[in-house]
Parts: C-alpha cells; structure tokens; sequence
C-alpha cells in the first residue's frame, strides 16, 4: 500500500491508506458519512440529533447503524457492572469536558444513571428505517467509549464496497486493516507520546487504544470515568485491543479500565495490552511478544 490521504475531522486526524489513489467520490463520500454521523451522534453539537435532547428526556430517531452500537453498550454494561455506560456525558460535563470545552469541574462528580434502566432503543421498520432512543429521565448520551471506532468500520466499510480491496483507516489511537500485508503499529507509551512500549502487527483486525493521557484538563482528570462513581479511573493508564471490528475493539479498550479481561473474554475474541497506572503490563497470551522488555 502506498497511496494515502489524510484529513482532520471530529477533532481527530484520520490517515486512510490504499494500492490504489481514493478518487473524488469516495473521498467525498468518506466526508460525508463523517459528517453525518457527527451531526446524529455527537454531544458537542446542539444542532446535532442527541444534542437537541439538551441533557434532557426525550425521544430522537438516529441512524440505523446505532443499533449495533446500542447493543454493544447492552453487554459492555452488563459485564462491567454497571461501570461502562453510553449516559455518561452528563458526568463528564460535570467535571467539565462538554460543549464550549469549560475545562473546569462545575461540582462533585455524578454518577450516570444506569443505561438500560433510564433508555430504551428499538429498530424503527419502515422507509426511512432508523432507531428509536427513547430517554425515560433527563440525561445526556456520549458514545465515546465505541462511537469513533464505528464510524472507522463504517468508512472502512464504505472503501472496500467502492472496490479499494486493501485497506487501513486510521483515526487516531483507532484502526482497522484489511489486504494481503499486515502493518506495524507501535503502542504508544501513555506518559511519554515519543516512545513506545512495543510493536504489534495489525493483519486483518483493528486495533484500537485509550489512554487517560489522551484527553486531561486538570489534576487527575481525565476522559475514562466509571460511570457508577462518575469519576475518573486512576488504575489503570492505557489499553490497546485486537478484535475483529473497530467498534468492539474501542469498546473492549475502555472496558478494560473498568473490569477484568477474563469477564470480558467470555464473550468477546480479541487479544489485548493494559498499563497500570504504575508501570506493570497485563496482556492475553497472542501478545506476549509485542512488549519490548
């Protein structure tokens, strides 16, 4: 793979490499499909779907490609207790990380209501499809945790049905390959951006990372808070996953900062690394060698 395009968008740089030039229709595809899913999804937005909610309750049809992202946040909640939850914006603007980007905390921190007691989603049939939340008390929606790797799988999706068979999208610490040549991508050491702590090769899967370093505003605050407490983890410093989607792999990476990745491997197949807070490394056996000693 040699030709590559790069762009900014949803605060993210994105790097989209292919065997063959991305012509203009796709790219303007690409751009709209990015565009869209921010103006369904984000919380930044007013104008966006869930942001015309206003943290409030309330019932909004989104895009149909939500359900899987609804149903993964189902067992993402279930198998961390409660601790990994899609309600979890108001939580974060409490502590400051919300529209206008305060960056200060406007009181104690507030736990999320739990998700499948406080919203109901259902696939909406008919023309215009969609699905359905429905938000039975005033809260607001933030679909970071597995948001962005969806919206890789579904640009990634999107390339390799116009024809461009090997392909890698790379949005940040997100990205999912496809073509006969794997890539070697290193994991970034979460307290010093110009070292690594290892090499995995990437063939097939995507790879997807979170790091408390990733997005702070303060002492001790940061954008992975469990929900339950509305606080933000301190155990735990970075987490890197294979899986065979980007979606499920964002998903697991911030699941791991809140459980065990045995509860998660019961239901999930995908190979991982997590950082302690300090310094151990906890990995699954397929990525024993991908640590530098």
């Amino acid at each position: 793979m040699n030709e590559e395009y790069g762009f900014e968008a949803i605060g993210t740089q994105w790097l989209i490499t292919t065997q063959k030039p991305v012509d203009s229709a796709a790219r303007a595809a690409v751009a709209g499909l990015i565009a869209e899913y921010d103006a369904a999804l984000s919380r930044f937005r007013p104008d966006s779907v869930l942001g015309a909610l206003g943290g409030g309750a309330g019932t909004v049809i989104l895009p149909g490609y939500t359900a899987g992202l609804f149903q993964l946040f189902d067992r993402l909640e279930t198998l961390t207790g409660g601790r990994l939850n899609p309600l979890v914006g108001g939580s974060l603007e409490q502590l400051g990380y919300g529209p206008g980007y305060r960056l200060q905390p406007q009181g104690p921190a507030v736990a999320a209501p739990p998700w499948r007691s406080a919203a109901t989603w259902r696939p909406v049939h008919g023309p215009a499809g969609g699905v359905e939340l429905v938000l039975e008390r005033p809260a607001t929606v933030d679909v970071g945790a597995a948001g962005k790797g969806q919206l890789v799988d579904l640009v990634w999706e999107l390339l390799v049905f116009r024809g461009y068979a090997s392909v890698v999208v790379d949005a940040g610490s997100d990205m999912r390959h496809s073509g006969a040549a794997g890539v070697r991508v290193a994991l970034e050491h979460p307290y010093d951006s110009t070292q690594a702590i290892g090499v995995v090769e990437v063939s097939g899967r995507a790879l997807c990372a979170s790091a408390a370093s990733r997005r702070t505003w303060g002492e001790g605050l940061h954008h992975v808070l469990d929900a339950s407490t509305g606080r933000p983890v301190d155990a735990v410093a970075a987490t890197w996953v294979l899986a065979p989607d980007a979606m499920t792999a964002d998903g697991l990476a911030t699941a791991l900062f809140l459980t065990d990745p045995s509860l998660l491997a019961a239901e999930f197949d995908f190979d991982y690394v997590r950082m302690f807070s300090d310094g151990r490394a906890q990995y699954s056996p397929a990525m024993a060698g991908v640590l530098f000693s």
